[in-house]
């Protein structure tokens, strides 16, 4: 494995950074050293989450935060360039703002069903689009799509989402094929249930079973890790005593 201290002034945006597993993996990398950028749609959101960033012991690393809806292709490419300004490029891109709402197909709203593809499926386009020809520039970096395990087992009352995400890993791993000769490694994240206030579920005290955010965010760190010449294209983390 390489040193985790390759990170030391890397420059990383995290999508939904300011809750759940986005803030998980924003203060992985800034404890490396890595300099990183979080968005997300709140600005209140994102100022408690840098104050939580920045009470953890960092090697080194600045911390930027940016307001930015990724369902917008303006705003994301705002989000980007404003990371080449103030960060001097992007090396890493972790596309993991994500929305679940969930309900037979029936009774989706059509806005939840747009929200969701718009945010889930197209907003990773939208900055993908936006930061390759930035690393292209930087001679290569990494793409790092957080999807679930929901994309690849279908449930009833997630069309929506099962759907967006099975896009997302689609999209993942066609994008993988198309730059991995410009040095950009492009990786799938697949969780199965975590411990969130994802899609307004509130933590309880019964959800020991699950998986922490800090669990993702470790294994898309390791990720980061792998060599030059490794590329783990798809990882799948699940709990490993689930509920009966």
């Amino acid at each position: 494995m390489t040193d985790a201290s390759q990170f030391i002034g890397r420059s990383a945006v995290v999508t939904g950074g300011s809750r759940g597993i986005g803030l998980a993996t924003a203060i992985a990398l800034r404890s490396a050293g890595a300099d990183v950028l979080i968005c997300g749609r709140s600005a209140d959101a994102l100022e408690a989450a840098a104050a939580q960033i920045a009470s953890v012991p960092a090697v080194a690393g600045r911390l930027v935060t940016q307001t930015a809806d990724v369902r917008e292709p303006e705003q994301a490419e705002r989000l980007i360039a404003s990371a080449v300004e103030q960060l001097g490029g992007v090396e890493i891109l972790i596309n993991n703002a994500g929305v679940g709402r969930f309900s037979p197909l029936a009774e989706l709203e059509v806005d939840d069903w747009r929200e969701m593809i718009e945010t889930n499926l197209s907003g990773v386009f939208h900055c993908c689009r936006a930061a390759i020809p930035a690393m292209k520039q930087r001679g290569g970096g990494w793409i790092i799509n957080v999807s679930s395990l929901a994309g690849k087992h279908p449930f009833a009352g997630g069309t929506a989402y099962c759907a967006s995400k099975a896009g997302l890993n689609a999209l993942t791993e066609s994008l993988m094929q198309e730059v991995r000769r410009d040095g950009i490694r492009v990786s799938c994240v697949l969780p199965g249930s975590v411990d969130t206030r994802f899609a307004g579920n509130e933590s309880s005290a019964d959800a020991g079973w699950k998986l922490a955010a800090s669990d993702v965010a470790q294994t898309v760190f390791d990720l980061l890790c792998h060599p030059p010449r490794s590329l783990p294209s798809r990882v799948e983390i699940r709990p490993s005593v689930p509920r009966k």
